[in-house]
């Protein structure tokens, strides 16, 4: 008796429980009809929303150079075949490649700028800078339009009466559904934002547009951010949101990225912190814990804050208190991982590490761990079915 075919309905929820991307590339290979049910654009989306993409390594964002994961971690096989065929060196870009800067990493784009080639006659070089998007495992790179003049004219003005700004540029990850193309991967966003006393200039990208939008640029009313210039400021992202921390003030800033609204939010109640010595990761049902040193005590003890879906009233601090090995630094975070750097003792060796905060397993990256240094994640390279950049436009595989 034949036996009868498998519904496409069921394949594709077999599919979906295959527990790795490389487990789903194998599956593809096995047929065409594996292979068509696999590519389908609805399909790579409920599997992504399932299984985030896997860190395959660090790059070094001073040299250059990608630091891949290595066995025994999961995503070792397609880290080194990311590295093999990818050019961190980014010698595709504009020349000379070498006045190019790393500013962030996401979805395995790459968002670099430099100084404009006019800069002697403006003076202004320094907030408005040449930027560009790249796909290295491409080659492909998208150069972003300037500053729109009017949103340009109103910062200088807001510079020549103030006479300090912050500048920041930084790439956003998919929002909630807002875009058709930002659901299927074919879009990206970059936001550029100027911080000034008292007021915040913003302003984002769509690759899907190809133009800038003003999107924020309200007086944040009984707040001075310029205090918050006093210590360095870092950024995380967690659940949807950004969210600035300084070790100086008692509030946090926060861009909501569906609905594009700065507001403020509450700090944990405990002492503020280096921003450089807190990570704050994601929980589960829409929470975020924040992970701030203990007070009085070494780098190793952390406290650690859980917020309620967000609402920045409800802050409470675990019962437990977390703490890191001998030799171990936190550096930062990354999803539901906290990312640690071991410098090496009789139990454990010299390297980059995660620590999944729900689970606690630890699991070490790669041997170097630059410094500064950003997380590389993406879909290995047969998955990569999303567009790349190009000097002209966007292109679909």
């Amino acid at each position: 008796m034949a036996s009868l075919a498998i519904p496409d309905e069921l394949l594709v929820d077999i599919f979906l429980r295959l527990p790795t991307p490389e487990d789903l590339i194998r599956a593809s290979a096995a047929c065409v009809s594996f292979r068509r049910l696999v590519a389908d654009r609805s399909f790579l989306r409920r599997f992504r929303k399932i299984h985030p993409p896997p860190l395959l390594g660090f790059l070094d964002s001073g040299r250059h150079l990608f630091h891949p994961a290595v066995p025994p971690h999961p995503s070792a096989p397609a880290a080194s075949a990311v590295a093999l065929a990818a050019d961190f060196s980014f010698a595709f870009l504009p020349a000379p490649a070498r006045d190019w800067s790393v500013r962030e990493v996401r979805d395995g784009r790459v968002l670099l700028d430099r100084p404009r080639r006019h800069d002697s006659v403006d003076g202004f070089g320094a907030l408005f800078k040449e930027m560009v998007v790249c796909d290295p495992l491409h080659r492909q790179y998208l150069l972003l339009p300037p500053i729109p003049d009017d949103l340009a004219a109103s910062v200088v003005d807001q510079l020549l009466i103030q006479g300090h700004c912050l500048a920041e540029t930084f790439l956003v990850p998919p929002g909630n559904g807002d875009e058709e193309e930002e659901e299927e991967g074919t879009s990206f966003r970059v936001i550029w934002m100027g911080l000034f006393e008292a007021k915040l200039v913003a302003a984002v990208f769509s690759s899907g547009t190809g133009k800038w939008r003003a999107f924020s640029s309200e007086l944040l009313l009984g707040f001075l951010l310029w205090s918050w210039m006093d210590l360095f400021m870092s950024r995380h992202y967690a659940h949807g949101c950004f969210y600035w921390v300084s070790g100086s003030i008692v509030k946090l800033l926060v861009l909501d990225i569906q609905r594009m609204e700065f507001s403020m939010a509450d700090h944990p109640p405990c002492a503020r912190a280096s921003s450089d010595d807190v990570a704050i990761v994601e929980a589960g049902q829409g929470m975020i814990r924040m992970f701030g040193p203990k007070h009085d005590t070494s780098r190793l003890k952390y406290n650690v804050w859980r917020n309620n879906a967000g609402i920045s009233t409800q802050w409470q601090m675990e019962e437990k208190t977390f703490s890191l090995d001998s030799g171990s630094l936190l550096t930062g975070a990354v999803g539901r991982h906290l990312l640690l750097y071991q410098c090496g003792s009789s139990s454990v060796q010299t390297g980059g590490f995660t620590l999944d905060v729900d689970t606690s397993q630890v699991e070490r990256v790669c041997a170097s761990f630059p410094a500064p240094s950003h997380v590389y994640c993406n879909f290995p390279p047969s998955l990569l079915s999303s567009p790349t950049v190009s000097s002209g436009k966007l292109s679909v595989e």
